[in-house]
């Protein structure tokens, strides 16, 4: 609405003779209870016009209906000026620019970024916590593309460490040589089960060292099995060839099970790094940093910034023994990661828990003088929780992302055919149906929330073909191919019509839409934007669709417009939801 701003800024300097900014101009969207569709707020306006809120809008929408050609009215309701569009303009933005064959794709704007999701350990199986974060690096990539950037897609795996050691070092004990082939098991679901093993064999010796007379902190530090896993992570380090290969061995099958989840899910990467050839870098940023006089040492060697001018606390980079902490290796990977690819801006998917970590990492960065430390972020989001209650994966108790794509299509599976929607399908098309229905509700209902917000996943909600759900606007995309197919018209043409009906000039402007909401959930890192503008889309177009009839109207511009109205709407949402990463069916 451009022209409504600077229409605006004109008709203030001829009716008050003063000049404002296109920034004084406040644009709003018009109540559904007033006429009009674009609102122009008049109460800041009076300083300018000395007049009442009411005759300074009068006043600006007379002057706007009579020198531009795409006012067709107006009407003041106190200090809100709502403006008409007229009928000629909103035909001229659906076929000029809604059904131009670019409409949506932004050209490129010369930036690359990189956004890091998934990130697992490979002592265990992706659960529901990594599928909102999958889901979330997922799609944030595929926005970032479509508003105009070049996209990484990076995955830094977590590979090493005590907690690698436990799985191993239980599968080695109580493993019996089992493999995922010799088990029917995914390798993931094979080495988190030894992960939960350790967990249960390390309890049992601390109650056993606790009725011995230790104390809990003595017996978690004296049980047998928390040393033998210490041993191994320092036998690991120093290259011990048979620790290496049992290491490499049980991380190829992780990854082999990882890889099938990935695909399940839909999502990919571009570059892969791993914790095991990073987690010595950064040293040399420690000794820059000393340099610069950063960062500071104690009496026992240790190496600390003192960001407590900043807000926040000491914190420690280098242990007085020269080995590194969790920070320690981000700094490094960070610059390893710039190095590579001279990305404009750097995208860290991790949970909230996480958050003081990367305040503290990006401003020591910053403080460093990394000119690049500018354009890095924390994409936080909040926990998933299910009606169960919290998850703990030493426990067990983790949901399996694997069994809870299964129940989702289980789910979907059984919705369906209590509607009766899938009479006349083949068997094959049935299961691409419900792997569709399944997924798409899963992702829409991880994604619909704002990432910071926690939220409560209920498999059930989130299979509804009426509500606000990811089925729903499946459903809504099928309807319409229907009616396009039933139609048999490829390209409906349609002569100016004399006067679009109210629903019809809702759903031009909503569509219109579709290039500023990519461009603001780019801006706001946030799938939710786009998630909510196609479940509006869709409840538009079934307003349109029940109110208005289209293959039996009779009159062929009105029917014509109509299917050309259908077919933008089945466009625009197969391109928003492609942007979550959810597939929309052609019947349903």
């Amino acid at each position: 609405m451009d022209f409504i701003v600077k229409g605006t800024l004109e008709a203030v300097k001829a009716l008050y003779h003063i000049e404002l900014k296109e920034s004084d101009i406040n644009l709003q969207e018009t109540r559904k209870e007033f006429e009009g569709e674009t609102t122009i707020v008049t109460f800041p306006l009076t300083r300018t016009s000395k007049k009442s809120p009411e005759q300074t809008g009068n006043e600006i929408g007379t002057y706007l209906q009579e020198n531009l050609p795409q006012v067709s009215g107006f009407n003041v309701i106190k200090g809100f000026l709502n403006i008409s569009l007229s009928n000629a303009y909103l035909l001229d933005l659906f076929r000029g620019t809604i059904l131009a064959p670019a409409f949506g794709e932004l050209p490129s704007n010369g930036k690359k970024v990189m956004i890091e999701y998934s990130s697992p350990n490979t002592n265990k199986p992706l659960h529901l916590g990594h599928v909102r974060n999958n889901l979330l690096g997922f799609s944030v990539s595929e926005i970032m593309a479509a508003s105009g950037y070049e996209v990484i897609k990076a995955n830094l795996v977590n590979d090493r460490g005590i907690h690698i050691c436990k799985s191993m070092l239980a599968w080695q004990k109580f493993g019996n040589g089992e493999t995922p082939e010799s088990t029917g098991l995914k390798g993931d679901k094979l080495v988190g089960n030894y992960y939960v093993k350790f967990d249960q064999e390390y309890k049992k010796q601390i109650d056993e060292l606790k009725a011995a007379g230790q104390s809990e902190d003595e017996a978690k530090k004296n049980a047998e099995l928390i040393k033998e896993a210490q041993l191994m992570l320092r036998q690991w380090e120093a290259g011990d060839p048979e620790v290496i290969n049992l290491w490499k061995t049980m991380n190829s099958w992780v990854y082999a099970g990882f890889d099938v989840t990935y695909k399940s899910l839909g999502v990919e990467f571009d570059q892969y790094y791993y914790e095991s050839d990073t987690y010595l870098l950064g040293k040399d940023i420690i000794d820059e940093g000393l340099e610069k006089k950063v960062f500071f040492k104690k009496e026992d060697n240790s190496v600390w910034i003192d960001l407590t001018a900043d807000g926040l606390d000491e914190k420690l980079v280098l242990r007085g023994d020269g080995t590194s902490v969790y920070i320690t290796q981000d700094l490094g990977t960070a610059q390893l990661k710039y190095d590579d690819f001279q990305m404009d801006e750097s995208i860290y998917v991790v949970g909230n828990e996480q958050d003081y970590h990367f305040k503290v990492l990006f401003l020591i960065l910053d403080k460093l003088g990394k000119s690049w430390a500018k354009g890095l972020y924390h994409l936080s989001y909040g926990m998933v929780d299910l009606p169960s209650g919290k998850m703990k994966s030493r426990e067990g108790t983790v949901v399996d992302a694997d069994d809870l794509i299964q129940e989702m299509v289980d789910t979907a599976r059984q919705r369906t055919e209590e509607l009766g929607k899938v009479d006349g399908f083949s068997a094959d098309e049935k299961a691409s149906l419900y792997r569709m229905i399944g997924l798409g509700a899963l992702k829409y209902f991880l994604l619909k929330v704002e990432p910071k917000k926690r939220l409560l996943f209920d498999p059930n909600e989130s299979i509804d073909f009426q509500g606000h759900t990811g089925p729903f606007i499946q459903y809504t995309h099928a309807r319409i191919c229907s009616v396009l197919m039933r139609a048999d018209v490829a390209t409906p043409a349609f002569d100016d019509i004399a006067d679009l009906s109210a629903v019809q000039r809702e759903l031009i402007l909503a569509i219109s839409k579709y290039p500023a909401v990519v461009t603001a959930a780019a801006a706001e890192f946030s799938p939710a934007l786009i998630a909510n503008y196609a479940f509006d889309i869709a409840k538009l177009y079934n307003k349109f669709y029940h109110e208005e009839p289209i293959l039996k109207e009779e009159n062929a511009d009105l029917r014509h417009i109509r299917l050309a109205l259908s077919s933008a709407t089945a466009s625009v949402l197969k391109r928003s939801m492609k942007l979550l990463g959810i597939d929309v069916p052609q019947r349903m």
